[in-house]
């Protein structure tokens, strides 16, 4: 009987400390933009896998097998520093691609185990878009007790930081072309 109490007490000790065990969580984010052009506009900007152009911080993309599911880009950011993006789902009737990044360079986005999805759709006012980007991801630093620029907080404004410089610029670049 005092084996059984002695047992339960300790296990009572240890379950709040393993709750803080755990590695981190997934974060997700969620920006949308709308652009004063029609969905296939937009899309004819933005659903090309070998062309992030209309993003202010990509330099340069290489995706030399198009926009199969499957396909791989190198995009390589103004600042410096080459990251490979993997296309997941790509579907142009929908308007919508997803990608995934498991090597994230945490100095370029201080997340690990990114993925996301883009989807255009039609905006409320007639010749207008709405653009959705979705995110999940994981901190920069997947260990407990993570560094300050490479937390969870870290991770969800450096994802938010980089999705609305994006989107921000696309709406710029093609209601400029529209």
């Amino acid at each position: 009987m005092v084996a059984r109490f002695l047992g339960a007490l300790v296990a009572l000790l240890l379950l709040p400390s393993l709750a803080f065990a755990h590695g981190p969580t997934r974060q997700k984010h969620t920006e949308t933009i709308e652009i004063a052009a029609p969905p296939e506009a937009v899309w004819a900007k933005l659903g090309t896998f070998g062309d992030m152009s209309w993003h202010p911080r990509i330099a340069m993309t290489d995706a030399p097998s198009g926009s199969a599911p499957g396909s791989k880009r190198v995009l390589g950011f103004s600042s410096g520093g080459l990251m490979e993006e993997e296309l997941s789902k790509y579907d142009p009737a929908k308007m919508s691609f997803s990608t995934f990044i498991g090597q994230v360079n945490v100095e370029l986005l201080p997340a690990t185990n990114y993925s996301s999805t883009v989807t255009v759709k039609p905006g409320a006012a007639p010749g207008t878009s709405i653009v959705e980007w979705r995110a999940a991801f994981y901190r920069g630093y997947p260990n407990n007790d993570p560094p300050p620029e490479l937390n969870d907080e870290a991770a969800v404004a450096g994802v938010s930081a980089f999705m609305k410089e994006g989107l921000a610029n696309l709406k710029t670049v093609v209601e400029a072309g529209a």
